[in-house]
């Protein structure tokens, strides 16, 4: 059973390679600020934990015991936060045991003292110490190095303390911290800003590529022209190469449809001449049979021709100048009748050959001029949805349908004369011109190419004709 993954996010590469990027740097930046900034408040803990034990060791041997029995000494530290009251740099010496001396301490701590943590709670290390995190009387968060040592000879003993306050290394690592999240951010933009412009600058040939493709599409142009680098050049060749065959298969197809319509031609119009010879009940079936073998020959031709040409990349008309065409042929062919034309959408395509919506909207326009009774309303517009709905895209050229309507003011039809009138060969009206096969034909090629054709009553009292047709907006996505 195989799987396959459903993309995710924007369906542009350039916006996914681009959000990928931003995403990973600022996670990267992220992790990177995070692990330095611990690592440089484990340096600090440690350098302030080194200042507190070298502190120490200075007490240490600055005191001695005097004659009197008495902890004598005056320890320079050469800081003054340890004669300042209240800063949480404290230094404090009690005797042990039966040593009876008198404690001493910085001026620093006054006469408050910090209370001192059990020996289970917190042990001393391999090397006799001990550091414990604790809170003097002023608030001040402080941590304190402990070590117990004998002063002479006799035994008597002593326990040393210095405190340094904590928020010292806290400011620190703050600025630490700030200076670094503000080079990151620096580092970080501009890296985005050069990561997006090499990607930008990298992915330019396919954006090149993608609008050598879209002018094909709108039949602009024959084949994919531009420079491409050797990633994307035998994609283009073999596109290139695709079209061309295309081409040929389609001009091969329509050689074929030529030949095979002028071999059929004179053996049909030979049994159509030959039919007047006989009786008219022998000559009527002839001719309507021979008649009939042209019109289906004609027609599997044009479905042949449509489904060669339907899958097409070239296969674009523009709108406007045909129905212009058209509707200045019936004003000529018609002089007493009126015809008017909109077209809403100025550049407005369709997926289809020329002839295929000259015979579809001139059959149209022909029925129309023969039942009106003063003129005839053309009206053609861009619509993205549908009875059928929307047209699915094409890359990056949006497909929609296009809506044609010819109506007239003439009488009209009613419901079920409509579905007898989509019959082929079948006409309502004998007193008029026709074969009664031009409906029947509209529906066929409005069929081969998707589309969708209806007749209903219009708002003049006539019969309006609609086309739904997949058409090609000019515009790019």
């Amino acid at each position: 059973m195989r799987f396959r993954l459903r993309p995710i996010g924007p369906t542009s590469l350039t916006s996914r390679v681009l959000m990928l990027a931003t995403l990973w740097s600022a996670l990267a930046l992220v992790v990177i600020s995070i692990v330095i900034s611990q690592l440089y408040r484990q340096s600090a803990e440690r350098a302030f934990t080194d200042l507190l034990r070298a502190q120490l060791y200075n007490v240490i041997n600055s005191i001695t015991i005097g004659d009197d029995n008495q902890l004598s000494g005056s320890p320079q530290l050469g800081d003054l936060r340890f004669s300042q009251p209240e800063t949480g740099w404290y230094w404090i010496i009690e005797p042990l045991g039966t040593f009876a001396a008198r404690p001493l301490s910085s001026s620093s701590l006054g006469t408050s003292n910090i209370s001192v943590p059990s020996i289970l709670a917190v042990p001393f290390n391999n090397r006799y110490e001990r550091f414990y995190p604790a809170t003097d009387a002023f608030k001040n968060n402080v941590l304190v190095a402990e070590t117990e040592v004998v002063l002479d000879g006799e035994g008597r003993a002593a326990r040393f303390r210095v405190s340094g306050n904590l928020s010292v290394v806290e400011e620190d690592i703050q600025t630490f911290s700030r200076s670094l999240y503000i080079a990151l951010a620096v580092f970080g933009i501009g890296s985005l800003v050069v990561n997006a412009l090499a990607i930008l600058y990298g992915l330019q040939p396919l954006d090149g590529a993608r609008r050598a493709l879209e002018k094909v599409r709108r039949g602009e142009a024959e084949r994919m022209d531009g420079v491409f680098p050797r990633e994307i050049m035998p994609l283009a060749t073999d596109i290139n190469a695709l079209i061309e065959s295309n081409k040929r298969i389609v001009e091969r197809a329509r050689m074929q449809v030529g030949n095979l319509a002028h071999s059929l031609k004179t053996p049909i119009a030979v049994l159509l001449n030959e039919s007047r010879a006989v009786d008219k009940v022998q000559s009527d079936l002839v001719r309507s049979q021979a008649e009939g073998m042209q019109t289906q020959v004609q027609s599997y031709l044009n479905r042949a021709r449509i489904a060669a040409q339907r899958e097409s990349l070239l296969a674009r008309t523009e709108v406007e100048p045909v129905l212009e065409r058209l509707v200045r042929v019936m004003r000529r062919l018609n002089p007493e009748k009126e015809f008017y034309l909109s077209v809403s959408s100025p550049g407005l395509t369709l997926a289809m050959e020329q002839q295929d919506i000259e015979e579809t909207v001139g059959n149209l326009l022909e029925n129309a001029a023969r039942f009106c009774e003063t003129g005839v309303w053309v009206t053609a517009s861009l619509t993205a949805g549908s009875s059928l709905g929307p047209v699915a895209a094409e890359g990056a050229v949006q497909r929609y349908w296009v809506e044609m309507a010819v109506e007239d003011d003439g009488p009209g039809l009613e419901p079920d004369q409509i579905r007898e009138a989509m019959k082929r060969g079948r006409r309502l009206d004998e007193s008029k011109p026709g074969a009664g096969l031009g409906l029947s034909i509209v529906r066929e090629i409005t069929g081969e190419y998707q589309g969708k054709f209806e007749l209903n009553r219009g708002g003049r009292g006539g019969l309006r004709a609609q086309l739904l047709l997949p058409g090609m907006a000019k515009e790019t996505v």
